[in-house]
């Protein structure tokens, strides 16, 4: 009577639930960390944005002083300027050196550059330089003669410094590393702010920070404000200081999943209890199955096999009896067993680890000296 083999629908669901329960609970946690994280990059220096690292208050600022404020993630709306319009770009985004050309050639009277990548610095502000230093925040005098900073006076500053050439203006700095550097490039003027945190909303009302942003970045009625995004459209050399093009987050979702596998797997191989015998169907003595080994042996004629397998396992009793190592030497062996027994070391060699027998006599003439040998060293 056959027997069904494999579990039934139930029992298959029963012993999935679980794994399926907890993968499903890492994904989900996985996809709010994704979710939760993109809310807080989108909202780094946003206009729209009322988080502490968002900037609606600027915007609403620059609003009340008429000044147009346009927001948008668009490549396409940073191309096409208008007369006496200020293009501000944020932070963040993956741009090539392509679209950042794209960006310079559009006829732009103001840039706006907010921590810029060093792609961007080449191609935006040549001559201006990450120098790689953090100012911390403290409030700064501007220490310069730009007209913005002059009327804002005391500005609380921090973020990325930079080199800046002998024609430009560099402001709230340490005397070497600046926090805003003003070129001039004959018919625009390009603004490298390393320190954005000072516009943001937890920090525009700090010191003459509003006065600063107002008007720095307020010069015109039109200002585009740009927000890099993690696109592409040409070719050009990779930029060390930029964003990866994979984003940061798809590394959590990578994470959180290797860790649902690895909570599946350590709970399918956990140990259950104690061992439990099971009463197998059809019982197989040893005896039986070496015979059936024999007869297979002797039907394929593979007698070189029957020997080898009769000299192994008389060789196993040999190294137990005399306490030799398994991976000792023929000579040695044969050395150790003829000291033993007394038998001609040379004979003790072909019987042990000589050619394989030529014919069923001698197979079998060579199982019966195995055998001996065996019995005098368990009966010496």
């Amino acid at each position: 009577m056959s027997m069904p083999v494999g579990r039934s629908v139930g029992e298959s669901w029963r012993a999935l639930r679980l794994p399926l329960l907890i993968t499903g609970v890492v994904v989900l946690a996985a996809i709010v960390i994704l979710i939760a994280t993109s809310a807080q990059t989108s909202g780094q220096f946003s206009p729209d944005s009322t988080e502490p690292t968002g900037a609606r208050a600027l915007a609403a600022l620059l609003k009340n002083h008429n000044v147009d404020v346009h927001g948008t993630e668009s490549l396409d709306d940073a191309e096409e300027p208008g007369d006496g319009q200020t293009l501000l770009i944020g932070p963040g985004g993956s741009l090539d050196r392509y679209n950042w050309q794209r960006i310079a050639d559009a006829r732009w009277s103001h840039l706006v550059l907010i921590r810029p990548s060093g792609l961007a610095l080449d191609v935006l502000a040549p001559g201006v330089h990450s120098t790689g230093d953090v100012l911390d925040l403290l409030s700064r005098k501007a220490d310069c003669d730009l007209p913005a900073a002059a009327k804002a006076g005391t500005a609380t500053v921090s973020g990325y410094t930079y080199s800046a050439p002998e024609n430009a203006i560099a402001c709230y700095g340490d005397g070497i590393n600046n926090t805003i550097v003003r070129l001039d490039l004959g018919g625009r003027t390009v603004d490298v702010i390393g320190t954005p945190t000072s516009f943001t909303n937890a920090r525009l009302a700090d010191d003459g920070n509003a006065a600063l942003a107002l008007n720095l970045i307020g010069t015109h009625q039109d200002l585009t404000w740009y927000l890099p995004q993690w696109e592409t459209s040409g070719s050009g050399p990779v930029d060390e200081d930029a964003p990866p093009l994979i984003r940061p987050d798809v590394r959590y979702i990578a994470w959180a999943l290797a860790f649902a596998v690895l909570v599946v797997a350590f709970w399918r191989g956990r140990r259950l209890g104690p061992v439990v015998a099971e009463r197998l169907p059809v019982i197989v003595h040893a005896a039986e199955t070496t015979e059936g080994r024999a007869r297979l042996y002797r039907r394929s004629r593979a007698r070189d096999r029957a020997a080898s397998a009769l000299r192994e396992s008389a060789l196993g009793k040999l190294h137990k009896a005399h306490g030799i190592p398994r991976r000792a030497e023929p000579s040695a062996v044969v050395a150790t067993v003829a000291a033993r027994t007394g038998r001609d070391p040379a004979m003790l060699y072909e019987l042990l680890y000589g050619l394989p027998p030529q014919s069923d006599a001698a197979l079998m003439s060579l199982s019966f000296e195995l055998d001996v040998l065996t019995q005098e060293v368990r009966h010496p």
